[in-house]
């Protein structure tokens, strides 16, 4: 994730400071699109390290691929 960084984000340096969740949340707008997507991205890895995490995702994404099938169903048939 860190060679995703910009360079003025001091990749290459490790900080060795403790900073709450509460810090890190207040500090994302802050951030552009791109890191935030890198942000997303290296919490999903970890999530998804644990078996009961990823398969909640996965059902997750099951779910909401299904609900988008239906409504595509649903405005075809409204449309025809």
């Amino acid at each position: 994730m860190s060679a995703r960084l910009s360079p003025d984000k001091f990749a290459d340096r490790r900080y060795n400071f403790a900073v709450s969740a509460s810090e890190i949340i207040k500090e994302l707008p802050k951030l552009s699109e791109a890191e935030r997507r890198a942000v997303r991205e290296g919490l999903l890895e970890i999530a998804n390290q644990h078996a009961d995490v990823a398969l909640c995702n996965q059902t997750a994404l099951d779910g909401a691929l299904m609900l988008d099938r239906m409504q595509d169903e649903d405005a075809r048939r409204q449309s025809g």
